[in-house]
């Protein structure tokens, strides 16, 4: 049976087939191209998207061009120069089927190969489009470096484009040596087998040449490794992450880098000299000689010089180069400046008084945790099942409106949540629930009966922070696109009288009116129905891109950025604000970190929305150049330029005219929030575990070396996270927002230090680096200590081991540290989550000062017992007192003379046991209900007395209060 040629309906079929999938490939490739664009105009950064596509087109095509036209050339070279047919050997006459098979296919196979090569080498330069830019723009930095005196601008801009260059200029050569040869052998220029000379004159005289530019090229890598080693990563007993000479490069590595320069250039010489002499005899010895010396002086001859100078006499050999990276390290990672103080360790004050009275002049001790809280924020305050908070809420400042103090809150805002939606479909996942809703504060220094003491609650939220815009269209949950502003109506809120609908009315996102750019979309995102839907219509928006750190890593491609964007209200808007950093990996002499395992702590851990900052990022220098907002509504994005000094942001601002805006032009209110950066503390504190020290001998010898501690109160040992407090240090008047963390001896768990940094941005220390160092004679407690002596103390375990009864769990927060006359005061909130309730409840406070450790109901009650006396502060304003500091008394209600206040103190006791009661057996229902009775009798043993009025509850007299919420 003959099987026949394919009708001509069906080749018309499959040609239309054909055609139709490549028209579908080309517009998917545009469909990508074309919604970048809309994204980045609807943002108003345009210019970062035509920059950089602008720039990778061009060396696309420049380097592509480069790489064709050198393996093109050398292959039609090495075909001219074939010889006559009747002087071939029957070795090349053995190929002669070969060359007729391709000739009439040679110019189309050369294009192939070019045209492939030139992709891929274009593919590749234009990964390089950073590298460009930063060599083009780059501005001096206005300091050398030690060993060959050049400006460390030449080795952070000049030196990776110059490295791209000699890559680039390589793998040309050797791909046009590799075509050459072949096209010579093809075309018997060069012979394998056959008797008689191997090669032609021409193809001699070709390959030599190539053979030149490559030594050549050589010769220049010698070069620039001269100045590589400044830049150099090696392991070194002092480090794993040693960048710089050492003596061994300085005295061995460098010279013989300048005598293989020299080699490598008379070898070139010789080469190319073979136009002439043809021959290859000398260029051969030439190269031997080349890699001879390689062996002998580029590697064998430093290996002596290590094993017989260095090794014997180290830390004299060592000290002077040890002392160019300190100095560098320092600079670079900006703790230079850090103050260093000796500090005793141990209370220089007998008087216990004074020293109960002067904590809270040290400290505003924030005992509701924002890493445990967030359930409880969920529990109480979520509303409706599609809102939710973030596993970790954040800490800022917010003025007391009674006071007018700043002071620490407890904020988390209130996302959507698409899980905890009703019916999931197309429609309700994108275009009906689209926003969260409100923002939701507590104090971080107070309790309600172990909940949060809210400034902010509600849907609509109200409190304290007044009015402002609450829809939140943007967020660090918000991970999904939604369709806004079209004819579709979306869930705005709930309250009594049903759902709330709304429309956008901001001019955020694209507009898909356009039937192209739905089109687009509709490719983009894979979903046909945006095509087609009728949910989509006049007005109709598509609001994409919407975490934070996603918006700023787009319109800034240049900055890393840190991992964990925080809400503040500002000027009537709900703002995200991001810290951004530049970095570079080309800072002569300071050691390198990498970025992910420095900034990982218990927190990134577990959390769902702390990103790790730039995972595989090593860097030797870095700056928090640029603070960065996000409107939660409109999802504006703003770049303010923070440090002016940054030689590396000023590159980047020649890169990217007009995309980051002048300090000046953050307002006062938005100051107010901004703060110190975690990430970029966490990476100064790993690199000051060893570079504290100033002298070469003492970072030598690793007597000093310090390390971060792991998270007591966290099960996944990793190190413990830095905490935001209001404090003072020894050397400051008043107490400041700061971001603080401890130290331990390296292997061991005590105490070696205490570091802060001044976090209130726009104060005059911010960015104050301080370390209390302890003496290394003293055993004051760490972390690890102080946690495990609070499980060790039979009271404590005891109460614990209550606590946990029935399905209850104990959940420790953060353990706090703060100096307070020479030694340290460690503050650990304890939570219990179950009863019945799904969120923990501030229930216990452990304190330790000076070996004296307490375990009680309040931070007050705890202060009190660890110093053996009462602090003398005054009674709290009316309506205060619940669950404040002032909130801690004695176990029994004083005596009365008046008959109606002894019984409403009897009252009182009888509540208060009944609590207590309550408690033990973990019947929560029964203790609130005791609370209640408490409180009551307490105000009627109030309103008895002389001139009382009736003003707060009785727990700021002296009278029992065993639930009312610590503070600070």
């Amino acid at each position: 049976m003959r099987v026949g040629r394919p009708s001509r309906r069906a080749r018309t079929l499959l040609m239309t087939l054909g055609v139709l999938a490549v028209l579908l490939m080309v517009f998917t490739m545009f469909a990508g191209f074309w919604t970048d664009w809309l994204w980045y105009r609807s943002v108003d950064y345009s210019s970062v998207f035509t920059t950089t596509l602008w720039t990778k087109i061009g060396l696309f095509f420049v380097f592509g061009l480069l790489m064709a036209l050198a393996v093109g050339f050398n292959v039609w070279l090495a075909h001219r120069m074939r010889p006559p047919l009747s002087a071939m050997s029957m070795e090349q006459q053995n190929l002669d089927r070969y060359r007729m098979s391709i000739a009439p296919y040679k110019k189309w196979l050369l294009l192939g190969i070019t045209a492939l090569l030139g992709l891929i080498a274009g593919a590749s330069a234009s990964g390089q489009w950073r590298t460009w830019l930063m060599w083009v723009n780059g501005v001096p930095f206005g300091q050398k470096d030690p060993q060959f005196k050049l400006d460390v601008a030449f080795y952070a801009f000049d030196l990776p484009w110059y490295r791209f260059l000699l890559g680039f200029g390589f793998a040309a050569t050797v791909l046009s040596l590799i075509a050459a040869a072949l096209t010579h052998y093809l075309y018997g220029g060069l012979r394998v087998t056959s008797p008689g000379a191997r090669a032609t004159a021409a193809a001699t005289g070709h390959l030599s040449v190539l053979l030149g530019v490559f030594v050549t090229l050589k010769a220049v890598a010698y070069w620039l490794d001269r100045y590589g080693l400044a830049v150099k990563s090696s392991d070194f007993k002092a480090t794993d992450n040693w960048t710089g000479l050492r003596y061994v490069d300085a005295n061995a590595y460098l010279p013989a880098k300048t005598i293989l320069f020299c080699i490598a250039v008379i070898c070139a010489l010789l080469f190319f000299a073979t136009l002439w002499r043809r021959t290859w005899q000398l260029p051969v010895i030439g190269f031997g000689l080349m890699v001879l010396s390689a062996i002998l002086i580029g590697g064998l001859y430093p290996a002596i010089v290590q094993k017989f100078q260095v090794q014997p006499n180290e830390q004299a050999k060592e000290a002077p180069y040890v002392e160019k990276n300190l100095k560098a390290t320092r600079e670079a990672y900006g703790i230079d400046d850090a103050q260093v103080d000796d500090y005793p360790g141990t209370s220089q004050t007998k008087d216990k008084t004074k020293l109960r009275d002067r904590v809270s002049e040290t400290a505003s001790i924030r005992i509701m945790d924002p890493n445990i809280v967030s359930p409880t924020f969920q529990q109480l305050q979520q509303i409706r099942n599609y809102y939710a908070f973030p596993t970790n809420l954040d800490v800022d400042r917010y003025p007391d409106p009674k006071t007018g103090a700043e002071q620490d809150t407890v904020i988390g805002l209130r996302e959507i949540n698409l899980n905890g939606i009703p019916k999931r479909n197309w429609i309700n996942d994108h275009f009906r629930y689209t926003h969260g809703y409100g923002a939701v504060a507590a104090k971080g220094t107070s309790a309600d009966d172990g909940r949060p003491v809210f400034t902010e609650s509600d849907l609509p939220s109200k409190g304290d922070l007044g009015t402002y815009e609450q829809r939140v269209y943007y967020g660090e949950r918000t991970t999904t696109y939604s369709i806004v502003g079209g004819p579709q109506k979306e869930i705005d809120y709930s309250d009594d009288s049903g759902e709330k609908t709304t429309s956008y009315q901001g001019d955020s996102g694209v507009n898909l009116a356009n039937p192209i750019n739905r089109a687009a979309y509709a490719a983009a995102f894979s979903e046909p129905q945006i095509l087609y839907s009728g949910a989509i219509g006049e007005g109709s928006r598509i609001l994409y891109n919407r975490t934070p750190k996603e918006r700023v890593e787009a319109v800034a491609p240049w900055l890393t950025i840190d991992g964990d964007a925080y809400p503040a209200v500002v000027d009537g808007r709900i703002q995200w604000i991001v810290d951004a950093y530049t970095t570079s990996n080309g800072y002569p002499y300071a050691s390198r970190t990498t970025l992910g395992d420095t900034t990982a702590d218990s927190l990134t851990a577990t959390n769902d929305n702390r990103a790790v900052v730039a995972q595989e990022n090593r860097v030797n220098y870095i700056r928090n150049s640029v603070k960065a907002t996000v409107d939660a509504y409109d999802g504006k994005v703003k770049l303010y330029q923070w440090d002016s000094q940054d030689p590396v942001l000023k590159t980047w601002m020649k890169a990217f005219p007009g995309t980051v805006e002048p300090k000046s032009e953050i307002s006062g209110a938005l100051m107010d929030h901004l703060r110190y950066p975690q990430d970029l503390f966490k990476v100064q504190r790993e690199l000051l575990t060893r570079y504290h020290v100033k002298d070469a001998t003492t970072f030598l010898s690793g007597s000093e070396v310090w390390q971060v501690p792991d998270d007591p109160t966290n099960k996944t040992g990793d190190a413990v996270p830095p905490y935001y407090q209001s404090m003072k240090m020894p050397d400051q008047k008043e107490q400041a927002f700061s971001l603080t963390t401890t130290f331990t001896p390296n292997g061991r768990d005590n105490l070696s230090a205490f570091m802060a940094v001044d976090a209130e941005a726009g104060s005059e220390g911010y960015g104050k680096i301080r370390v209390l160092k302890l003496p290394t004679s003293t055993t004051a407690a760490g972390p690890k200590q102080v946690q495990s002596q609070f499980n060790s103390e039979q009271d404590i375990a005891e109460s614990i081991r209550l606590l946990r009864g029935g399905d209850s769990e104990v959940e420790y927060g953060n353990l706090l540290a703060v100096p307070l006359d020479g030694g340290l005061l460690y503050v650990e909130p304890v939570y219990v989550r179950g009863g019945g309730l799904k969120y923990p409840l501030l229930r216990k406070v452990l304190v330790t000062y000076g070996g004296q450790t307490a375990f009680e109901d309040t931070l007050e009650q705890a202060l009190d017992k660890v110093f053996g006396t009462e602090g003398t502060a005054t009674e709290p304003p009316e309506g205060e007192n619940e669950g404040s500091d002032e909130g801690g008394g004695t176990t029994e209600p004083p005596a009365s003379d008046n008959p109606t206040v002894q019984e409403a103190l009897d009252d009182a006791q009888e509540a208060f046991e009944a609590g207590q009661e309550a408690l033990q057996k973990n019947d929560w229902e029964g203790y609130g209900q005791a609370q209640k009775d408490l409180e009551e009798a307490l105000r009627r043993a109030e309103q008895a007395q002389p001139g009382g009025g009736g003003g707060g509850s009785g727990a700021s007299d002296g009278s029992p209060g065993p639930e009312p919420s610590p503070g600070g």
